[in-house]
């Protein structure tokens, strides 16, 4: 695609010195050239969006501070230079306060200058315009249907519950097992809510030893303990305006929650080593794979910061809840993980599907995630059978024997079990279970 020319209006009512501004600036074949006399024709023409408009303090039909302040209510983006022959410091303080990019002098030697000058413009428009691509690609990844991959009901409520937590700041909860994505959804609530623009910053309590967690959290002033050689904001003035998401919230020592708490309801923090308090505006996100009202009732959680988080809570299903879901999600990691590798797309074959299904992913998405990167690795050819899948059995069977059923049900998935890792043959199960070979078959046929 063809680049867009930078476009640059020249407004100059001498002839001589307007050619001098044009004769400058065309020297640069980017720049898309167009020259006024009068303020009034440059306004007439700001329909056509120039970037740059380089301005004559002093016009013939109205005074440049006038010109200055119609162009920027008209568009604000487009930036304004004044040129003048004064160089009055009140004049020039003035013009920028409405909105002037840059002051420069009259003379001769004006192009040095003036390229520079359009050249930062230019800049700082490029930066612009790739931070908004970023943001739109950042906002794309972690839409509601990019984060979390499934059609099941219990997929469908967390769609739900994720748009209404976009709508307002409310504080978010959000409770699941390890792997279920609970960082995935914070960000899809970030990226799609009113504060998409602002920071999004993630701390892991559980990763941070509890000596450094007040410091990670609130900062702290230089020389404030040994080792503090400078000042370090903390997480809560990086998330000012944005997000502060908190995760595996209940690790947190209950002698920091005091601290947690009162800059909640406070809306500040203080420093570690400072007596001034710091204003912050952000929101919070928790996270946690433990029941926090159970941390309540054991003394392992402050019960007033429960309340204060609890707000908006999402649960967030296990893998093994989900139904048709791990299918579709095996799929998708299938595409990817063959893309970025350069790999021929491969397929999950019936066998392989059955496979997946029959398991209960005690690590979630995240172990789905990693049996299919290296189902896809040990296929050598075009289909990824069962074969591939390198699951853990005996985790299996000890999620099996969690759930509540009667002694027919567990005998029968036993059997069934037995059946798919011997490839069907009753005989070689029936000398497994020391059980005659009629008694599989009746079982199956009893189904």
């Amino acid at each position: 695609m063809e680049a867009k020319a930078f476009k640059i209006f020249v407004v100059e009512d001498d002839e001589w010195y307007r050619r001098l501004l044009v004769h400058n600036l065309s020297m640069n074949p980017d720049y898309e050239i167009k020259s006024f006399e009068s303020g009034k024709e440059c306004l007439n023409n700001l329909h056509q969006l120039p970037d740059v408009i380089t301005l004559d303090y002093r016009l013939p039909d109205m005074k440049g501070i006038e010109v200055l302040k119609q162009i920027k209510n008209s568009n604000p983006e487009i930036q304004v230079i004044l040129i003048s022959e004064q160089d009055d410091i009140e004049v020039v303080v003035d013009l920028l306060k409405h909105g002037a990019y840059d002051y420069i002098v009259k003379s001769k030697d004006i192009r040095e200058r003036l390229l520079n000058t359009v050249n930062n413009i230019r800049k700082e428009f490029k930066l612009k315009n790739e931070i908004h691509s970023l943001r739109q690609e950042v906002k794309k990844k972690y839409s509601y249907q990019n984060t979390i991959i499934g059609n099941s009901a219990a997929t469908q409520k967390i769609f739900d519950l994720i748009e209404k937590a976009t709508r307002t700041n409310v504080t978010v909860s959000i409770s699941g097992e390890t792997g279920t994505g609970k960082e995935l959804v914070a960000k899809a609530i970030h990226y799609n809510s009113l504060r998409a623009k602002q920071p999004f910053v993630a701390v892991n309590m559980a990763a941070i030893p509890s000596e450094l967690i007040e410091s990670e959290l609130f900062g702290h002033e230089k020389g404030a303990f040994t080792g503090a050689a400078s000042r370090r904001i903390g997480k809560f003035e990086e998330a000012h305006s944005g997000t502060l998401f908190l995760d595996e919230i209940a690790e947190l020592e209950i002698s920091l929650q005091a601290k947690l708490l009162r800059a909640l309801q406070e809306k500040e923090i203080v420093r570690i080593g400072s007596n001034r308090p710091v204003k912050i505006d952000c929101r919070i996100i928790i996270a946690t794979n433990k029941n926090l009202l159970e941390e309540v009732k054991k003394g392992q959680f402050r019960q007033d910061l429960y309340y204060r988080f609890y707000g908006l809570p999402i649960d967030l299903p296990p893998l093994r809840q989900r139904g048709n879901d791990v299918i579709l999600l095996a799929k998708n990691f299938v595409s990817e993980f063959c893309k970025e590798n350069k790999l021929v797309q491969k397929i999950l074959t019936p066998s392989a599907s059955k496979k997946l299904l029959g398991y209960p992913f005690p690590g979630n998405v995240r172990e789905l995630k990693s049996v299919i990167e290296l189902a896809v690795t040990l296929a050598d050819k075009k289909e990824i059978e069962a074969e591939h899948l390198l699951l853990d059995d005996t985790e299996n069977i000890e999620s099996l024997l969690n759930e509540e059923l009667s002694l027919r049900e567990y005998n029968l998935r036993l059997v069934k079990k037995l059946l798919e890792k011997y490839d069907n043959k009753p005989k070689i199960v029936a000398e497994k279970l020391d059980i005659g070979v009629a008694t599989i078959y009746r079982m199956i046929k009893d189904e």
